[in-house]
């Protein structure tokens, strides 16, 4: 694997510090974010000065129960080929559910969510990873993640699950160390075994990001510093091998450079400190047959019932720590009314004080199930066919709101469609 050295998360927000920090070799992009045609001038200019950029993909939901989406995969691809990247990375999760598979109602999370560690994930896992990487330009690596809640009846540990990953399908490792420590304290699971279990040799990068901990959860932030015990973890990790790059995450609440250049300092350090163990090589694909329809199924049908659970407020399924599912709800609902509010930022605009508590009562009973700016439409058409807000003015911004943005004839053949018809002849005569 090629030496990236140490690297920061582009985001627009930091996007001038990120160019002007001493010592950056390289940068990571979240790919959803980009547009091959139309890349940000930031990272053209970080480009030419010989800085690599990695996309860093949310949505293929490579554990879940369905093949990865060809646009989806063709979007990561696309992107690869127009950054010039020297890889692409993605997370083993899920975020979506339902469909065909079950024969239900098709249901987004809005979040990387955690697959079983049991064989029938990984036969599906496997598949999805060398579908991804047959249609990929560069090598694919995949990174663990975070998790407030733990499957009952896994098979394996973390490590044992990614040790067999990556043997039968050659993927890379992208290594989240912050991620590690998050399921320690969430799920008690022990960081130094897993860095014992999994192929350390096939790690592609590192992940160092910061998080806070409330009544015993601890929330996976990337808007707060790097914890001493994560720090901990990394050094842990670069006295077995010294990983390829380490890259630090911050995804909002952004300090002052000043304080990011201290934190990367502060990785440096660790790496450093702990020896200089070489990487390993590009790993062998291995025997790797396709998952059986029966191991699709039955993990299509787990993933929806806890999706079901936790987004649309079903049973939760047995087996579940249910007051765990009640956390993890909540911050799912959190975070879609956060990435609402990003979307369509007239909406926290009118609503004012009521956005949130208003959205979290509309999330209670209509799941998203087709993206966020889907999901912004909705919720609006949901509160003027409640006759909300009580003021008039705000309640005709919002009405004008959601016609400029749903075409001539929205939703047809909806009992909203007339009402919302209605209120634009309203509006017109106004």
């Amino acid at each position: 694997m090629k030496h990236l050295g140490t690297g920061i998360g582009w985001r627009p927000e930091i996007a001038d510090a990120v160019e002007r920090m001493p010592g950056i070799d390289w940068v990571e992009a979240v790919s959803e974010n980009l547009c091959p045609g139309h890349l940000p001038d930031s990272l053209l200019r970080l480009r030419e000065r010989g800085v690599r950029v990695v996309p860093h993909g949310v949505s293929l939901g490579l554990g879940g129960a369905d093949r990865p989406d060809e646009t989806r995969l063709a979007a990561l691809a696309e992107r690869a080929q127009a950054l010039g990247s020297p890889l692409v990375t993605e997370h083993i999760a899920f975020v979506r559910a339902g469909g065909p598979l079950t024969a239900s109602q098709p249901l987004e999370a809005g979040h990387l969510l955690p697959v079983p560690r049991t064989r029938d994930a990984l036969d599906v896992l496997c598949e999805n990873v060398r579908i991804a990487q047959d249609a990929l330009p560069v090598p694919l690596a995949v990174e663990n993640i975070a998790a407030l809640i733990s499957w009952p009846g896994e098979e394996m540990t973390e490590g044992q699950f990614l040790y067999e990953l990556v043997e039968r399908t050659g993927v890379r490792l992208l290594i989240d160390v912050a991620n590690l420590h998050t399921n320690h304290v969430n799920r008690g699971e022990d960081p130094a075994k897993a860095l014992d279990e999994l192929p350390v040799e096939a790690i592609a990068y590192v992940h160092v990001a910061g998080g806070f901990e409330r009544d015993g959860v601890w929330h996976d932030s990337h808007a707060h510093p790097v914890p001493e015990p994560v720090l901990a973890i990394l050094a842990d990790l670069a006295s077995r091998v010294s990983p390829p790059g380490v890259l630090l995450e911050r995804d909002e609440n952004f300090p002052e450079p000043g304080e990011l250049e201290r934190e990367l300092d502060a990785i440096r350090e660790t790496v450093t400190a702990s020896g200089e163990l070489p990487a390993g090589d590009s790993q062998a694909r291995g025997d790797c047959p396709p998952a059986s329809p029966g191991a699709r199924q039955r993990t299509a049908l787990a993933q929806t019932a806890l999706l079901s659970a936790l987004v649309a407020g079903t049973p939760a399924p047995e087996g579940f720590d249910h007051t765990r599912l009640k956390v993890q709800s909540r911050a799912l609902t959190g975070k879609r009314a956060d990435v609402v509010a990003k979307v369509a930022p007239e909406l926290p605009e009118i609503l004012g004080k009521t956005f949130r508590s208003d959205f979290f009562a509309y999330a209670q009973t209509r799941p998203m199930t087709g993206g966020y700016r889907r999901d912004a439409l909705d919720f609006a058409e949901r509160l003027l066919l409640a006759g909300q807000p009580e003021d008039a003015e705000a309640r005709g911004r919002l009405t004008r709101w959601w016609l400029e943005r749903s075409g001539p004839a929205p939703l047809d053949g909806r009992p909203v469609t007339r009402w919302l018809r209605a209120a634009r002849f309203a509006l017109r005569r106004g």
